[in-house]
């Protein structure tokens, strides 16, 4: 199976390198940047930007770049001649807009982190640009890019399942995932950065989107709140805690910050300690001193932890997603696609389940996926999310790209109307 698949990866090998900025070296940076080490013969990282001195010195330093290719500041690298292909943005999401307007100005090819942007003006500000300077966007909906979904998508537009009706997708965030970014972490809080249904789940709404055919959704609700990470919720026997290490309860209590943080390092440890080396004693004077070590119901949280939404296109199909935060499992999304003719089912990224209405017939479907790589985050879908936008690039051939400025804005608006929907507690008809 593996050797099928790098025979496969051999018609991406083109002979050609694309040159690349990162521009924000935290998690997602980081793990773009992998495909350069595993793709050597079509990536090369030219430079990197961070304001933090340590991430930014220790990816440059990986890729071994000359202090001059190591930036504090975006602006510097504006101020310069272009010397690059493309530019990867993935600063925090409030900080997108900007830098991808200027790059594209510059005429760079623009990979750009989920969501484009925090408001739908600025979004089509941003798409705006690439089309008027003629350069390539993709949005990192990596959903999209899964050997899962695209096979689900290939089923659904070869009429297996007849005409779709219905799809029901949940997305479960994961219990202490919720509690690291949502409650403790850096997309806790409006006024710091945006809403929860856009940080996380805007993907998950594109790829609704994206089965659906880009069909015009005609009718949209959403309903969600703050549920259970506050502090009247907070259990009698933590008393006054205000942070893990001082709680009584914090060896039961499922979002201990040591827990989550010791018992599972290295999880997320370059999150609580991103100027320094995130050691485990390091990581210990984080929980005993930073915003990770918080008492889950003494936070300045203010996004939601549950969140539905239901919305019907043209036509008449119907869709309903869910996004929960109290959940074992942590991304593994579960999706079923309800067709006239039959159904697909897949609850474990890796299996699709089709059940043929005419003849009782059940099959399972199995895409192969990549093995050899790091980047196996969503069914290895940052992978190939890298492979599709760097080859791209290097064809000029946009057609590569499946989350183009067209549908990222669809679909990014299913999401603003969504959030207007939620907190006007109102239907929208369009």
């Amino acid at each position: 199976m593996e050797d099928n698949i790098e025979n496969e990866e051999k018609k991406f090998d083109n002979n050609k390198i694309v040159k690349l900025i990162i521009i924000g070296c935290g998690q997602r940076g980081y793990v773009y940047s992998r495909y350069s080490i595993e793709r050597p013969n079509r990536l090369k990282i030219v430079a990197v930007c961070d304001p933090i001195k340590f991430r930014r010195d220790k990816l440059g330093n990986e890729f071994g770049l000359s202090s001059d290719m190591i930036f504090e500041n975006w602006k510097d690298i504006i101020s310069k001649d272009k010397f690059a292909d493309a530019v990867l943005i993935a600063t925090p999401d409030q900080l997108h807009c900007k830098p991808a307007i200027a790059f594209a100005n510059k005429k760079y090819h623009l990979l750009v982190e989920k969501p484009l942007a925090i408001t739908l003006e600025d979004c089509e500000r941003i798409t705006s640009a690439c089309k008027l300077n003629n350069v390539m966007l993709s949005v990192c909906h990596v959903l999209r890019y899964s050997p899962v979904n695209i096979k689900i998508k290939q089923l659904i537009d070869s009429g297996l399942i007849g005409e779709v009706l219905n799809i029901q997708h949940l997305e479960p965030v994961g219990y202490y995932h919720q509690a690291h970014s949502y409650v403790r972490g850096n997309w806790r809080n409006l006024s710091t950065s945006t809403f929860m249904l856009l940080a996380k789940s805007c993907h998950d709404l594109d790829l609704i989107h994206y089965f659906m055919g880009g069909k015009k959704c005609k009718n949209l609700s959403s309903f969600g709140s703050l549920t259970y990470f506050k502090k009247e919720k907070k259990p009698i026997d933590a008393a006054n805690a205000k942070r893990c290490v001082e709680c009584a309860i914090s060896r039961t209590c499922p979002y201990s910050a040591q827990k989550i943080y010791l018992e599972n390092y290295p999880w997320k440890r370059d999150v609580l300690v991103p100027d320094r080396e995130p050691t485990i004693e390091n990581v210990k004077l984080a929980i005993e001193n930073g915003p990770y070590g918080r008492c889950v119901y003494e936070c300045d949280n203010d996004v939601v932890d549950q969140q539905v939404v239901n919305l019907e296109f043209e036509g008449g199909a119907l869709s309903s997603f869910s996004m929960v935060a109290f959940t074992e499992s942590m991304c593994v999304r579960k999706i079923r696609i309800f067709g006239s003719m039959g159904q697909l089912e897949c609850n474990n990224g890796y299996d699709i389940i089709y059940d043929d209405f005419k003849f009782g017939d059940k099959e399972i479907f199995k895409p192969p996926i990549i093995q050899k790589t790091k980047m196996s985050n969503h069914g290895a879908s940052d992978y190939y999310l890298m492979r599709s936008f760097i080859y791209a690039v290097s064809e000029n051939d946009p057609t590569q790209i499946l989350s183009g400025p067209d549908d990222t804005l669809a679909s990014h608006k299913l999401v603003f109307d969504s959030e207007k929907s939620r907190l006007k507690n109102t239907v929208l008809t369009f």
